[in-house]
């Protein structure tokens, strides 16, 4: 089971949580109180492994915008967490990870529609199109045989062997639930990340 940490806003805490085992690491350039501007996240991601997924989560940008910072920043996917249609995600030139907000049957079966290169599905929209600590029913996902599944969504230590027993995703997304006070938390993440990797997910 691959781990994604998001919300990652300095050099330390990310190397904390590649050392830690974590597969990916997610910059928010969208309005969020984990935004990271251009400039940052460019030293980061400049000074990590190629190894890990390097993701830029945006909400409701321009094609332009998308493909200009993710050359510039040195991203290996985009997360789109708007309202972006399947026909824009197929027209940029860049691997998409689109985000679908799941309430009920309905926007489960939105998934069909996006031929991306992974689909996360998480809680319905707080103040922010996601990282907001709520889950969502994740019985309405448990009879989807989707391969390229990411869960996201109020995750935690003590719910996310319980949550992939019923999804079976293939990544888990967290932010919230690795923070302390609002602030990302070295010792969260490792916990995290070890629940996760020992679990026999």
């Amino acid at each position: 089971m691959k781990v994604k940490i998001c919300g990652i806003t300095d050099l330390k805490m990310a190397q904390s949580a590649i050392n830690a085992g974590a597969d990916a690491i997610g910059f928010v350039f969208a309005e969020s109180k984990r935004q990271i501007k251009i400039t940052e996240a460019k030293k980061i991601i400049e000074l990590l492994p190629d190894s890990v997924l390097k993701i830029g989560v945006f909400v409701n940008e321009t094609k332009e915008t998308l493909e200009s910072i993710y050359e510039e920043v040195g991203l290996t996917h985009l997360q789109l967490h708007g309202d972006e249609t399947p026909e824009f995600c197929r027209s940029l030139s860049f691997p998409v990870i689109k985000a679908l907000r799941v309430q009920s049957e309905k926007d489960v079966e939105k998934i069909a529609e996006y031929d991306c290169d992974f689909i996360l599905v998480d809680s319905p929209s707080g103040k922010y199109r996601g990282g907001n600590g709520t889950t969502f029913n994740w019985d309405l996902v448990k009879s989807k045989k989707i391969d390229n599944l990411i869960l996201a969504g109020g995750l935690t230590i003590e719910n996310v062997i319980p949550a992939c027993s019923v999804v079976k995703p293939i990544m888990v997304d967290v932010s919230s639930g690795v923070e302390t006070n609002g602030k990302k938390d070295e010792e969260k993440i490792k916990s995290f990340i070890k629940k996760v990797k020992l679990g026999g997910i």
